[in-house]
This record gives structure tokens, C-alpha cells and sequence, in this order.
């Protein structure tokens, strides 16, 4: 017997007024639960947005407050991990999920170390932040119409499926609910949940290789 694949869905880089209405329209005709990881500098000008998304049931993580560039690549140290990380999880606020969901930014989707310098690592385990990866990136944010064929690729598995979607102005969204209506007709499994082989760091505690992710020369390792 073929076992159901599951697949997790998540949303970066919102929230955007022009998009995540729609977004959120489509996940409540279809009953299907993501988790929105949001920029802080766009959540403190839309924070109703993300208030909507809490409401019907969706988690918001956070993925920085500038995204200007992956946390092992930027200078800074921990006045950078601070401004990008604790800045923007001050303003999502209670709309947070219990687990302190934090994705870093891949730079197009590469896993590698440039994703966090050791002061961003420090400063995830001591306020016991849960790193969240991914396995799945079809590229919405540069192709806003040939992610689709990508994406079904993607989502054959054979593993649990973390996909990365991005609610940006770019067009792309306007095929999600044809995507979701393809994926549903394979019997996909659709959850809320991050498998562990994607999630390096849970409460602040390592479950999984997390120092593969760290630039030791972008600030001291904890």
C-alpha cells in the first residue's frame, strides 16, 4: 500500500494587502491550515492581516523584519540577530505561536550556513525560538506561473513535504487554489505540522544538526 503523502504549507515574506486576503479566502474554502512566517517591517503596517490569519486558525511565524539578506551573510553580530529576530517577534506579539516559530531566510531557497550567524543561534536558544526549514521551494517569488509544475514535482515526496509559498504582489498566487484542488485530487494529506527533518532547533533546544546552518565567522557560537 502507497502511504499519503503529507504536505505542510507555508507562506513567507507577507503579509500583503493586495494578496493575503485572497490567500487566506482560498485556505478557508478549502479547510486547509499553513503557518504565515511574516516580515516584522510589513506585520507592523498590516497587522490585521496577520490577526485575520491567527483567527482562522493559521500560525504566524517570524522571518526577520527587513529580509535584507541571509543572517549568516550580513555583518552585525547580535545587534543584527536583535533588529531582524526579537525586533520582529516583539510585534507579532500574542498573535505568536507557543513554539516561538522563526525561518530564516534562504536566499532563494539554499539550505547552508549562511542561513544564521552564531549571535542569531545564541539569541534563538536563549529566548527558546523553534527554527523552522524547509524540503520544498518551487520559486513563486521569481516564476509566477511555472511554480505550479514545480511544485506538484515537489510534492510527490516520497518524505513529508514542507512547502515554501510566498504571499508577494507578483501574480503567482492566483493559481493556489487550482494547485490545492490538484494536490487534494492526488489525496494528498495536508497538516499543520513541521516534520523533524525540518525543524534543526525546537524551544531552543537542537534536535537536529542546527551548527549546519550557522556561519561561525558572522558572531560566536553559543
Amino acid at each position: 500500500m502507497t502511504e499519503t503523502l503529507s504536505v505542510t504549507l507555508s507562506f513567507d515574506n507577507g503579509p500583503e494587502p493586495e494578496v493575503t486576503p485572497d490567500v487566506l479566502d482560498v485556505l478557508r474554502r478549502r479547510s486547509l491550515p499553513a503557518t504565515f512566517f511574516v516580515l516584522g517591517h510589513k506585520l507592523a503596517r498590516h497587522r490585521a492581516l496577520a490577526e485575520r490569519a491567527h483567527a482562522e486558525g493559521h500560525w504566524i511565524g517570524n522571518h526577520t523584519w527587513s529580509h535584507a539578506g541571509s543572517l549568516g551573510d550580513v555583518p552585525g553580530g547580535a545587534a543584527t540577530a536583535e533588529a531582524e529576530i526579537a525586533r520582529t517577534q516583539e510585534v507579532i506579539g500574542d498573535l505568536s505561536h507557543p513554539d516561538r516559530l522563526f525561518r530564516p531566510q534562504g536566499g532563494g531557497g539554499a539550505l547552508g550556513p549562511h542561513l544564521l550567524s552564531g549571535a542569531a543561534l545564541d539569541l534563538l536558544k536563549r529566548e527558546r525560538f523553534t527554527c523552522v526549514l524547509w524540503n520544498a521551494v518551487p520559486g513563486d517569488f521569481r516564476d509566477p506561473d511555472g511554480w505550479v509544475d514545480r511544485a506538484r514535482e515537489l510534492c510527490r515526496g516520497p518524505g513529508p513535504v514542507v512547502l515554501v509559498l510566498h504571499d508577494l504582489p507578483n501574480g503567482a498566487m492566483r493559481h493556489l487554489d487550482r494547485f490545492l484542488g490538484h494536490l487534494a485530487d492526488r489525496g494528498v494529506r495536508f497538516t499543520q505540522e513541521f516534520p523533524d527533518a525540518c525543524v534543526p532547533l525546537r524551544c531552543g533546544v537542537a534536535t537536529g544538526p542546527i551548527t549546519d546552518y550557522v556561519n561561525p565567522s558572522a558572531g560566536a557560537l553559543a
